[in-house]
């Protein structure tokens, strides 16, 4: 098997683990480190499998599941997928590596700061719309969802970002199909993604019980932190040398 989907189906895991434990992460973990593998990657590959993983926890959590309390977020989703899937047809790899590495260091800060936001219905909408332009352009949409849903109650958030996450993730897919980032090719490179991504829902599963959510949020963000700064100075490098 080549290394390279060795390393990927790893990352996959390991962001799969995280973001059942926590709601989300898959993307936030694994995107900065694919996208150098092969930008194929990114978005329409990782989008799959956190899709994927949405219709698991959705299913899992639905009894915690307000879909009065998404509306918002979802109507906001829709003009934030458009917009992210524009910005696509502009970038070349090395500004979606810099975008990756900014969004991704951004959910980095943003997660420490001592701040709680209460959900309200404008700023649902407003996290639905960057949810859409991250998660369409870079297939990082959690952050700004978690944002205003971390004080909930665990099972609340997974059930509830689960749930956007399927509306989303389908969102995204569709408008990625017309401009060249979601083909037959795409879902292929997929496939191989699947198991690795089940495998790290069901290790979280055994274990996330054993585990605080702190500690579990500590190693969420230091993965992040490393990632996302290898992609900016990444991409930051490549347009310099350019």
């Amino acid at each position: 098997m080549d290394n390279n989907l060795l390393i990927a189906m790893l990352l996959i895991f390991c962001g799969s683990f995280i973001q059942s434990a926590t709601g989300f992460g898959l993307a936030v973990v694994a995107a900065p480190i694919l996208i150098h593998l092969s930008p194929e990657f990114i978005p329409g590959p990782i989008i799959i499998v956190a899709l994927f993983l949405a219709v698991i926890n959705a299913l899992k959590y639905r009894a915690n599941i307000s879909f009065t309390g998404l509306k918002q977020a979802v109507i906001g989703r829709i003009p934030g997928t458009i917009a992210g899937a524009a910005l696509l047809y502009y970038i070349d790899v090395a500004q979606l590596s810099l975008l990756l590495g900014t969004v991704v260091l951004m959910a980095v800060v943003v997660s420490l700061l001592p701040v709680k936001l209460e959900p309200t219905p404008r700023r649902l909408f407003f996290a639905g719309f960057l949810s859409g332009f991250f998660g369409s352009s870079a297939g990082i949409g959690g952050p700004p969802m978690a944002l205003l849903m971390q004080h909930q109650q665990a099972n609340l958030i997974r059930g509830n970002m689960a749930a956007f996450f399927v509306v989303g993730g389908v969102m995204s897919l569709l408008v990625q199909i017309p401009i060249g980032y979601m083909t037959l090719s795409h879902l292929y490179l997929s496939l191989p993604l699947l198991p690795a991504g089940y495998l790290g829902y069901r290790v979280a599963l055994l274990v996330v019980d054993r585990l605080s959510q702190q500690l579990i949020r500590r190693m969420s963000l230091l993965l992040c932190t490393v990632s996302g700064a290898g992609a900016f100075y990444s991409g930051l490098t490549s347009l310099a040398g350019s």
